[in-house]
């Protein structure tokens, strides 16, 4: 039988085999090249503990147990060490050097160089002592003839000693470090030594920990597989990992003791985070996990926690804060088929060994199986968690956009405690963004969520603050560099980095009555009065600064017009929505000041292109949702046609527009030019007049002035025509009801623009002491007292420079005079000439 005794950095794997004559053999196996190579024989039976091999494989470290159980027995009487450590040179095959004759069990493990790195002649050589102390030996090397490579000195190799009072250590074969555990003041501390390829070693890191680590025997992770002693050793020790992410992400895994037979404890303390949480989760069937413990797995982003037969966690580590965007599976979604055993060690991120079986597995999620099971989750945490994962940890790609949108547009009705528009678009835009600079992902919002009460069927989670770990380096780049900044983000974060939008909404608000009374000043007022209103708002908002917002806008869409050249299937972007555009001018503004304050490093150009794309590619997935529907129901360009109802994919096309609408408000985030016509033509074709008024009353449909416009010249004037234009035009804002109310040649428009017109002018008239008119100075065809006085009013005062149609020659007093006169005649029954 094989058994696997190590793997080292490169990947190469270390393994034993006894030989036709119970000869012991030690074999090379290059993942690679899937190529085997013979190291070397013992000519007898030995039980190997650790094995290790230099990066150059001239140099082998064994460590063995020197007798069976049954030649130990016959060996009581003579004075021989119980195990041996050996250094062997192999080429070729030469000298054999003692390192170790002792009682005590050694594990060996060379360091290894950065890659590409010609040959060296220093090797370095770690012995990790059941004694509880780690020394580093300096073994050099020579060339001589023919290849050969042997030991430099006869004499003893230089050594170091490395810690003492070791409790627990790992190797990370990685990154070349050393975890390590010793006691301090009743507490355990965790500290790690970086081991560097032209240098010597660093302690760079130490945390005090609330972890209770049996002092008697010495538990050792990555330092070889001896899976007899490992046994032994596990039962009596504290199952702990310690893992690492890219992102300068640190966790320490470990398995706690629990009082209740049918629960499993286990704590993941988030020390880049500052804080640890310990879930209780309880078993379905509890007379099969005796003596089982759970496995911990490294895949990066997240940790799995995987106890075969009952669950899988998938526990992320970047955002760790809610409990959400962590996936638990029971049951045959918490099956890993080539992982049923017991004995499972993650060796690598994505790696993990199954000693038992002695078999090597990458490790990884399956986009497919993610996204069956975000299809048949019938529970927002897993929705969610599952969501979550797919946005952030695949690569995004057309394909799977294409796939969470189907299933967003079909869910978007059961799920109740988040909405999954929002967690798309800000995810997906978290995704695209955070690679462009360093430190970015602290600054923009992953999330839509501020907090999740929702609870994890089987799990309790708590959660307790521990002290930072505390750092000791210089000019250290890469994990130690983006450690270091996450651990500067928690000190310093008051009360939270990511970019918010409180202050979007407060300020778009303001800005948008601004505007809105700027525009109604220009339609209404006379140029003096304009000028007088606008000067009352300078000094607290300049023309200037209106002017620079706009202008932010306009660069966000031509920004996002050079991405997409092609005929666009939905009709967006065709139209000036002045509304929308300044709130994605202000976003643009209050995103740069943001970043602004905290990538100053960074450069006033590239944080202009980040914001830039930014807000582009937010809109870009708006118009991203509204393809896909539009694809999936066939839908085409008569939707602006008012002459038929629509059809049933138009109503849900409908009604998911107004969950994007929703979704939009909810975040204050701006929405492409022409969405709400589109909305609100589809709102006109598919809704009862009932349901319409109140959806436009309520602010789920807003009344645009391109579809305005072309429902009151398309629209015949039918008795049910009449009435939908009539509310549509009784709704109409100030400033828009002045613009397109033209459009509608009827008796009822006219009434209305006089009524409107006969209010202003008395209002007028309220506020400003004009003289009493004259009647002489304009005469009226009909004896008709009240109305005689009322139009020569209004003639005196549009004679004193107060117009509110100037663009309307023909509305005037003669046309509020016809007006009341036809309608007069019309309730009488009579017919006016």
């Amino acid at each position: 039988a094989l058994y696997i005794v190590n793997v080292e950095r490169n990947g190469k794997i270390i393994y034993t085999w006894k030989g036709n004559q119970r000869n012991t053999h030690i074999g090379l196996y290059d993942l690679q090249t899937k190529q085997n190579e013979h190291l070397y024989m013992f000519e007898k039976d030995l039980h190997i503990i650790s094995c290790s091999v230099n990066n150059e494989r001239t140099l082998l470290a064994v460590s063995f147990r020197q007798y069976t159980e049954e030649e130990t027995a016959s060996q009581l009487l003579q004075s021989v060490s119980k195990y041996l450590t050996l250094l062997i040179e192999i080429h070729p095959i030469n000298n054999v050097r003692v390192l170790k004759a002792v009682d005590s069990c050694v594990r060996v493990q060379f360091l290894y160089p950065v890659e590409d790195r010609n040959a060296s002649t220093e090797n370095r050589l770690l012995l990790v002592s059941e004694d509880k102390y780690i020394e580093q030996f300096d073994i050099r090397v020579v060339a001589e003839e023919e290849h050969k490579v042997v030991i430099q000195k006869s004499g003893q190799l230089p050594r170091a000693k490395v810690a003492d009072d070791v409790l627990w250590a790992q190797w990370d074969m990685m990154e070349q470090r050393l975890f390590y555990i010793v006691p301090k003041e009743s507490k355990s501390t965790l500290r790690c030594v970086q081991f560097y390829p032209d240098e010597n070693f660093n302690s760079i890191l130490e945390s005090h920990m609330d972890i209770s680590v049996n002092d008697t025997q010495l538990k050792l992770v990555n330092f070889g597989y001896d899976y007899c002693q490992d046994q032994d050793v596990s039962s009596k020790c504290l199952n702990l990992q310690v893992f690492t992410s890219k992102a300068g992400g640190l966790c320490v895994c470990c398995c706690l003791a629990s009082d209740t037979p049918d629960e499993i404890m286990y704590s993941i303390y988030f020390l880049h985070k500052g804080y640890n949480k310990t879930f209780t989760v309880s078993l379905e069937r509890t007379e099969s996990h005796q003596l089982k413990e759970v496995a911990f797995m490294n895949l990066d982003y997240y940790v799995a926690a995987y106890l075969p037969g009952q669950f899988l966690h998938l526990l992320n580590i970047q955002h760790p804060d809610l409990l959400c965007y962590s996936l638990f599976l029971t049951g045959e979604d918490a099956r890993i088929d080539m992982l049923q055993n017991h004995s499972i060690r993650s060796l690598l991120v994505s790696t993990v060994l199954d000693c038992e079986a002695g078999s090597l597995y990458s490790m990884g999620i399956s986009e497919s199986a993610l996204l069956q099971l975000l299809w048949k989750s019938k529970q927002d945490c897993e929705r969610l968690a599952a969501l979550h994962c797919a946005l952030l940890y695949f690569q995004h790609t057309e394909d799977l956009e294409m796939q969470i949108i189907h299933w967003i547009s079909e869910n978007l009705s059961t799920c109740h405690s988040f909405d999954p528009i929002q967690e798309f678009i800000i995810a997906s835009l978290y995704c695209r963004m955070c690679p462009e600079a360093q430190n970015l992902d602290k600054l923009l919002p992953y999330t839509s969520l501020l907090d999740w009460i929702g609870v994890v069927p089987r799990v309790i989670c708590a959660t307790d603050i521990i002290p930072l770990p505390v750092l000791d380096f210089q000019n250290s780049k890469g994990f130690w560099e983006k450690l270091n900044s996450n651990l500067e983000s928690v000190k310093y974060a008051e009360p939270h980095l990511h970019y918010h939008n409180n202050v979007l909404r407060r300020e778009w608000r303001i800005l948008s009555e601004e505007v809105r009374s700027i525009l109604i000043g220009v339609l209404l007022c006379s140029f003096w009065d304009f000028c007088l209103f606008t000067n009352q708002r300078e000094e607290r908002r300049t023309t200037a600064y209106l002017r620079n917002i706009f202008e932010n806008a306009k660069k966000v869409l031509s920004h996002l017009d050079t991405w997409e050249s092609e005929a666009r299937l939905v009709p967006l972007f065709e139209e000036e929505d002045y509304q929308q555009q300044l709130l994605m001018g202000l976003m643009v503004a209050q995103l740069k000041d943001h970043l602004m304050r905290h990538l100053q490093y960074v450069g006033k150009k590239k944080i202009d292109q980040i914001v830039l794309d930014y807000v582009a590619n937010l809109l870009n997935l708006v118009h991203r949702i509204m393809k896909e529907v539009w694809r999936r129901y066939q839908l085409h360009s008569c939707v602006f046609c008012f002459d038929e109802r629509g059809s049933a994919g138009e109503f849900a096309v409908f009604h998911i527009m107004s969950r994007i609408l929703e979704a939009a408000n909810g975040m204050c985030m701006p929405l492409p030019p022409g969405f709400h016509t589109l909305h609100l033509g589809l709102g006109v074709r598919c809704l009862p007049l009932h349901t319409l008024l109140h959806y436009i009353d309520n602010g789920v449909l807003q009344l645009t002035e391109t579809c305005v416009r072309k429902l009151l010249k398309e629209l015949d004037d039918t008795e049910q025509n009449e009435k939908l234009k009539f509310s549509i035009v009784m709704r109409l804002p100030e400033a828009l009801g002045q613009k397109v109310c033209q459009f509608w040649n009827h008796p009822i428009n006219a009434n209305l623009i006089a009524r409107k017109y006969v209010k202003f002018l008395l209002e007028k008239l309220g506020n400003k002491q004009y003289s009493r008119p004259i009647p002489e100075r304009f005469s009226v065809p009909v004896e008709f007292l009240p109305l005689n006085y009322l139009t020569n009013m209004l003639a005196e005062i549009e004679n004193q420079g107060v117009h509110p149609y100037e663009k309307q020659d023909h509305v005037n007093a003669r046309f509020v005079e016809e007006t009341a006169l036809k309608h007069t005649m019309t309730l009488l029954g009579l017919k006016y000439s």
